[in-house]
């Protein structure tokens, strides 16, 4: 995933699956999987969310001068893309 020169380097897709199924398995009610760049890390990490209004606490990536900024929003159980 994220394999162009538009993103600072991939994510496999493993990865990306087991933080799906983290997401779904949880206890807490979470409905999104935020995917944040940090700066300071210089890797991706994620990030749950119960509320699509969490998508907004986040600079998006490009646009932004935060240490941590969203990369892409996914909807748990449809797994579509929603940011």
């Amino acid at each position: 995933m994220f394999d162009s020169p538009d993103y600072p380097k991939s994510l496999s897709e493993d990865q990306f699956e087991l933080w799906m199924e983290k997401g779904r398995n949880s206890p807490l009610s979470y409905s999104y999987l935020l995917i944040i760049w940090s700066e300071l890390d210089e890797d991706y990490y994620p990030v749950f969310a119960e509320e699509r209004e969490a998508i907004e606490g986040f600079g998006r990536y490009g646009l932004s001068a935060e240490n941590q900024v969203l990369v892409a929003a996914y909807d748990l159980f449809s797994q579509t893309r929603v940011a």
